[in-house]
């Protein structure tokens, strides 16, 4: 049966970058897809540091810009990991059009009835403060316009988001990761997604049943409570399961392309 040929736009999650992507990128093109992965700003190698970006555009245009370029009849899947879900969001509200269909894999999944940060409050107020480990919460921006940082610490990394990972893939992203932000005072005060927007995209969740960074409850709570097209789950995967099992995820991404007209 011969592929009909789609184009995955990956993007990766918090303090990561493009280079998470790097198994999975080839099993996909190996089946017949193209595949675009690159930096989020301040991320991966854009030069950009944290403290140039005060929202969540600021920090998603890369993407935005990427999503603007394509030619106007092109669609593509969008696939977004963990704080990538809000990118995918903006994205979402901005060009339905040119999407096909909104993967969020082990993912925070926006809502267009409430505020902006709604889905990261609620994983704040069922996530006990202990959970976060070592990850570091650093003030920057303005007094009238105050910011927080956020950098995942070698515990965190280790012992909730890699612990199935190989020692090889935790000490690329020891090497790699870089201060982000979850933008919740920017998110807190926009409204960014719309049903005319962002809940007009159709919206996959793949779950990981190993996680703990987005625990398996916490997934089926967004499902039960924002809705989704349809829920998939990867068995034995933790958060990063683009490294952990890349083969798995690569035929759960294509078991969803075959389903895009």
């Amino acid at each position: 049966m011969e592929v009909m040929k789609k184009h995955f736009v990956l993007v990766h999650g918090a303090c990561h970058g493009g280079w998470c992507w790097y198994k999975l990128k080839p099993l996909l093109e190996a089946a017949g897809h193209k595949v675009t992965t690159f930096d989020l700003a301040a991320s991966g190698i854009d030069l950009r540091k944290i403290e140039q970006l005060h929202t969540l555009h600021d920090y998603t245009l890369p993407l935005l810009e990427l999503m603007e370029s394509l030619p106007q009849e092109e669609k593509v899947i969008l696939v977004g990991h963990s704080l990538g879900g809000m990118n995918l969001g903006l994205v979402m509200e901005k060009y339905p059009q040119k999407i096909y269909v909104a993967v969020f894999l082990a993912a925070f999944m926006p809502n267009s009835v409430h505020i902006s940060s709604y889905v990261l409050d609620q994983y704040y107020e069922q996530t006990p403060v202990e959970n976060w480990l070592d990850t570091q919460f650093l003030p920057y921006g303005s007094p009238e316009n105050p910011l927080t940082s956020m950098t995942f610490g070698p515990k965190y990394l280790a012992n909730k988001l890699y612990q199935l990972c190989s020692p090889e893939d935790l000490a690329l992203a020891l090497s790699l990761v870089r201060p982000s932000s979850l933008f919740r005072e920017d998110l807190s005060k926009a409204k960014y997604f719309t049903d005319e927007g962002y809940g007009s995209v159709k919206r996959v969740y793949i779950m990981c049943t190993e996680d703990k960074g987005i625990p398996e409850e916490f997934g089926r709570w967004q499902i039960d409570n924002i809705g989704v097209t349809e829920a998939k789950e990867i068995k034995g995967a933790d958060h990063m399961s683009m490294l952990s099992m890349p083969k798995e995820l690569c035929d759960t991404l294509l078991q969803i392309a075959h389903k895009c007209n």
